[in-house]
């Protein structure tokens, strides 16, 4: 559930910057770790949600935003377009229920990326349906900026890249 999830995130990213010494060690294993549950959380997503089959990038960001945000996390971010080629995609959130119960990074940590599971989780399940994208912290509150912001670039679909091996 979302509270269990929130209650125990913080220890895991404590232990984990106590396992590694480079913010950016913990941040890989962030994203990893994020992808395994995405892959895995596709099915579920896609059995309780009843969504449909996106036909576009757009429509893809906005179900992330609309139907997976607020199924598993209980907020809805808002959604634009960054690019003219329609691949670039902002998720902005104006509360991330992750830091709920963190104030600020230490200054020692300054470029950890302390809600790096996101990224994993929106990249893991995106794979699943055969979008390759990437998936990065634009802005982060811990760090001082006045929103969360998550970018999401649509690489190519997946069924693309096997053509191009052949």
């Amino acid at each position: 559930s979302r509270e269990l999830l929130v209650l125990t995130y913080g220890a895991l990213v404590a232990q984990l910057c106590k396992d590694y010494e480079k913010d950016e060690d913990v941040n890989t294993c962030l994203d990893r770790m994020g992808y395994g549950i995405g892959v895995r959380l596709i099915d579920d997503f896609l059995a309780r949600s009843a969504v449909k089959k996106c036909h576009s990038y757009s429509e893809t960001a906005d179900v992330i935003a609309q139907v997976a945000f607020k199924m598993y996390l209980g907020v809805t971010p808002s959604v634009s377009c960054s690019s003219a080629a329609g691949n670039e995609f902002s998720l902005i959130l104006d509360k991330n229920p992750l830091v709920d119960f963190v104030e600020e990074l230490p200054a020692e940590r300054a470029s950890l990326c302390y809600c790096n599971l996101l990224c994993g989780v929106i990249r893991g399940a995106l794979e699943m349906v055969h979008l390759a994208a990437e998936v990065t912290f634009l802005q982060d509150r811990l760090k001082g900026d006045a929103v969360t912001e998550i970018g999401i670039t649509f690489l190519r679909k997946a069924e693309d890249r096997k053509h191009k091996r052949n």
